[in-house]
């Protein structure tokens, strides 16, 4: 039996694609699940629309990215942490700390988005990058200074 698959399925192949099954796993467990279409001409018609509508929002969610990512890539934000006598900092600058500090220059941003590539536990200028879509990353300059 040949179906249309309306969801990635591990085994079987990425949304929108024909693929051929027994006809007990897509009538007991891939169509009852709604994993699957059975692969008809009206269905084709109605996975090409929604194929449409999905690459539309993923290239509208990819501009709103891009248009934050070059606000982010000109922004600079401050972090300012307590420090022993040799000007080292007590403990690592997490990523609760860097949000709290973009949050103040007007950025939202999720704990998860935020990238830190290796500790940042000494004084100075840091770069930090923003994952903000699949395809768009941004770039933030800390700024990391005693209390």
């Amino acid at each position: 039996m040949e179906v249309i698959l309306s969801q990635n399925v591990a085994s079987l192949g990425k949304t929108g694609e024909v693929v051929k099954v027994k006809d007990g796993y897509a009538r007991n467990f891939l169509i009852p699940k709604k994993l699957a279409y059975i692969a008809s001409a009206t269905n084709l018609k109605r996975i090409e629309q929604q194929e449409k509508k999905r690459k539309l929002a993923y290239e509208s969610e990819k501009k709103k990215a891009e248009t934050l990512a070059e606000q982010l890539n000109k922004a600079s934000c401050t972090v300012a942490a307590e420090v022993n006598d040799l000007d080292k900092l007590y403990g690592a600058i997490s990523e609760t700390e860097i949000i709290k500090a973009l949050e103040v220059e007007g950025f939202n941003v999720d704990k998860k988005d935020i990238v830190v590539e290796k500790p940042i536990e000494e004084l100075g200028i840091f770069e930090v990058f923003v994952k903000l879509h699949p395809e768009v990353t941004a770039k933030v300059r800390l700024w990391v200074t005693k209390k």
